[in-house]
């Protein structure tokens, strides 16, 4: 069994993300050391390497896995040696795992993160119908999740139609894809909002909808977690909505990648409180 790990975390407006101190304080409590970086496009020096090329640089460095996040979950896919069956269904991976022969295989735990977050933090919501903006990488697991979750009636919209309706019809007869002009009145007649876009990051501030569109039995949920409260959650609140923010999914999903990149069981407790040591 390996007694270090090399680790790190591709995607865009990412310098701040809380996961790198999970899986090194992970890794210590493990006895690994483990080290953990940041590969962020929006860097100067990072903006036009192709993501073929990042992903051939960490394999000649010797790493053992990469995280990805936006915007490279669907396109990471096929520039793998293999894609776990449970990727490849929902055509999203979020986690990298990288052998000693230097090949990549591609795992997705952003689905059963978002479901263990969701019925923890929203226990007894309502779910007859469901709005979820955002048919990305993160947006696919998600409604994926939604749908496994007993969600009668998923409407999902995205700012690519095409997107929104290719998700909706590989996921079953009770998800349907709408255009963003239609999200005003499915917004209004809905039990729960799940907004699965950047649109909150810091990178990426305001709201993916008019949050005047609200009422206080409308219960909100964002997979950002960076900020934690984001300007939506901050909104919802202020109307009296049950919110639950990203640390759920964040937290869940880097547990099972933490086992997937160590072959050791993570502390969920530990882990979690590494993640809310940085505060809101």
């Amino acid at each position: 069994m390996t007694r270090s790990l090399l680790l790190g975390l591709i995607g865009e407006g990412i310098s701040a993300s809380r996961t790198p101190r999970m899986h090194e304080n992970e890794g210590i409590a493990h006895d690994l050391t483990t080290i953990y970086r940041t590969i962020d496009i929006a860097e100067e020096r990072l903006t036009s390497v192709p993501l073929a090329e990042l992903l051939t640089s960490a394999v000649h460095l010797g790493f053992d896995g990469l995280n990805i996040t936006h915007p490279f979950k669907q396109q990471v896919i096929e520039l793998l040696d293999e894609v776990d069956p449970g990727a490849r269904r929902i055509g999203s991976v979020n986690t990298v795992v990288i052998d000693e022969a230097g090949r990549t295989t591609g795992h997705n735990t952003d689905v059963t993160g978002f479901a263990r977050g969701f019925e923890a933090g929203l226990e007894g919501a309502a779910r007859d119908r469901v709005v979820q903006i955002g048919a990305g990488g993160a947006g696919r697991a998600v409604a994926f999740a939604l749908s496994e979750s007993g969600v009668k009636d998923l409407v999902i919209a995205d700012i690519s139609a095409e997107r929104a309706q290719d998700l909706a019809a590989e996921i079953g007869d009770d998800v349907r894809a709408i255009s963003m002009s239609e999200l005003e009145p499915a917004i209004t007649s809905a039990d729960g909002i799940v907004n699965a876009t950047p649109v909150g990051m810091a990178a990426f501030p305001g709201t993916p909808f008019d949050t005047d569109l609200l009422d206080s039995q409308t219960w909100v949920a964002d997979v950002v977690y960076f900020p934690l409260e984001t300007q939506l959650l901050r909104e919802a609140k202020a109307k009296g909505c049950r919110t639950l923010d990203g640390s759920g999914m964040a937290v869940n999903q880097a547990i099972d990648a933490f086992e997937l990149f160590s072959g050791r069981k993570a502390d969920p407790t530990r882990m979690r409180e590494t993640f809310l040591s940085f505060g809101a």
